[in-house]
């Protein structure tokens, strides 16, 4: 799974959100029951204004997940002052099942790029226990590193990211 980090690196989520880490657990997200997430991939965000099925395989159900979604590139990618703004945010996801079976701890915010092309980050962690994590206060100024550290869960198992810009009138479908 060591390639798998290479479009993360490609793509400075390694870098900008995580440190370097090696894959370990397979998610895959999936949005409308029919898209499949991958690295880099640019997506609509009219396709994207629903919560997305993600699986976790590599687990068992003694083992439980936390699931962040993240824009490192808020308000603009040239100049993100405001890095991170958190859209989702699931703990306590059993493992071998969807973060449908998790506690959704922040709600499902849907993509709205104003400027430049963002990247839209999953990151998966691995939990040492059934835990209760802190709820950030704000989704604003939201940092992975920090929340991973201040709640104990350690490297990430596994991340994708996809692109998304401001759809035009002519460009939506």
């Amino acid at each position: 799974m060591a390639r798998m980090s290479e479009p993360l690196i490609v793509g400075r989520v390694i870098g900008d959100v995580l440190d370097h880490f090696s894959p370990t657990t397979k998610m895959t997200v999936i949005y409308n029951s029919n898209k499949q997430v991958c690295n880099g991939q640019e997506l609509y965000p009219s396709s994207v204004t629903t919560k997305p099925r993600v699986e976790v395989q590599g687990g068992d159900m003694r083992s439980f997940f936390t699931l962040v979604m993240t824009d490192p590139d808020v308000p603009g990618p040239s100049d993100p002052y405001q890095r991170e703004h958190l859209h989702w945010l699931v703990t306590d996801i059993p493992g071998t099942t969807d973060a449908t079976f998790g506690k959704e701890m922040v709600s499902y915010e849907l993509p709205r790029p104003n400027i430049g092309i963002h990247r839209f980050v999953f990151v998966l962690f691995k939990q040492k226990r059934r835990q209760t994590v802190t709820t950030p206060s704000s989704r604003d100024h939201f940092n992975t590193r920090k929340f991973a550290d201040e709640n104990e869960l350690g490297l990430p198992v596994a991340a994708v990211f996809f692109n998304a810009q401001r759809e035009t009138a002519a460009r939506r479908r």
